[in-house]
């Protein structure tokens, strides 16, 4: 089968090969030829070798079922555009050859034609989607096993992907943000900018901090408490959480200087107690959420509380809201 450049389409022949217009490119002892590909043809003619099937020669990652739909789900039903290059290595049972005064590229259509060094959900997820999309590809040839296993590291080390706190901040510009997402800004940036916020000062927007408690790690925390604010504005939201805080924090001052807001494990263990400390407040002030009502119900657990258990506090968060928990229970007075 010889594919039509100029149509993009295909004819039978007796050969079964595909002929393709491409570059050839020189970088430091490598080279490497780009063109485009149908999608479809990418699915037909490259694999993965993974550690789990090969031991010994395979080095690619599981592939990941759920994320392969998402990727055919983006090109499908959202007209998604897949601009990166499909990096590949050409196998024995490609027969490449360079044709047409060496313009041309020519392989047979084979399963395993092609060995996928960067790319692999995306072909997969090419593999499950119905449209066709032509994909730019690069592929190299004559590489040994070791030489592909060296491109596969420096490919998934030496690229920094973008950091998440920076994707969170900027999609409200690409006016992609889901309704939990939207609301989760709004309330950050309440608390970043507004006079009398307890975190004023002590947030980062847009950049990993050690000292500053991010957007990614806000997040986190306090989406599970979306569904109790449910029909309230964001500035309710801000105001109900930020009296809390306060209360918290004023419990802290009295036994530290150190500002253990900025610490992510203490701030996710802390907005994961406000359900139970909101409850206690609902019983005894109905809905007055004010800071002096949470302090009330907050000051027994942090009273003589050892500032060891906050100031090293390990990676788990769920250990430290659960001695909160017990604390407030053991606390409880009628």
């Amino acid at each position: 089968m010889v594919e039509d450049l100029e149509k993009g389409t295909a004819s039978l022949n007796d050969t079964d090969r595909l002929r393709y217009s491409v570059s050839l490119v020189k970088q430091g002892r490598h080279q490497f030829y780009t063109l485009t590909m149908p999608s479809e043809i990418l699915a037909q003619t490259c694999v993965v070798t993974t550690r789990k099937e090969d031991p010994i020669q395979g080095f690619q990652r599981e592939l990941d079922e759920k994320r392969a739909m998402e990727i055919a789900n983006y090109i499908d039903e959202d007209m998604g555009t897949i601009p990166n290059s499909i990096v590949l290595s050409a196998q024995p049972s490609a027969h490449l050859k360079i044709v047409g005064r060496g313009k041309t590229l020519e392989f047979t259509k084979d399963k395993a034609a092609f060995l996928i060094l960067d790319g692999q959900h995306r072909v997969y997820g090419f593999s499950k989607a119905r449209t066709s999309l032509r994909v730019p590809v690069v592929i190299y040839n004559g590489l040994s096993r070791k030489e592909e296993t060296r491109l596969f590291i420096d490919i998934n080390t030496k690229q920094r992907p973008v950091p998440s706190h920076l994707l969170l901040d900027i999609k409200q510009l690409a006016e992609s943000e889901t309704e939990s997402e939207e609301i989760l800004r709004d309330v950050f940036d309440f608390f970043d900018q507004e006079i009398g916020s307890v975190m004023a000062g002590l947030l980062s927007a847009a950049e990993a901090s050690r000292s500053k408690i991010t957007r990614v790690t806000f997040n986190n925390a306090v989406k599970p408490l979306l569904p109790l604010f449910a029909g309230r504005e964001t500035h309710d939201i801000y105001t109900i959480l930020n009296a809390y805080l306060t209360a918290v924090s004023a419990e802290l001052g009295k036994r530290t200087s150190i500002s253990l807001l900025v610490k992510p494990v203490v701030f996710r263990a802390l907005m994961a107690f406000f359900r139970p400390v909101a409850q206690r407040v609902v019983d005894r002030f109905g809905s007055q959420y004010t800071a002096a009502n949470f302090q009330e119900i907050v000051s027994p657990v942090f009273a003589n509380l050892p500032m060891k258990r906050l100031e090293s506090t390990g990676t788990s968060w769920t250990t430290l809201r659960d001695y909160f928990e017990e604390r407030l229970r053991s606390k409880l007075t009628l």
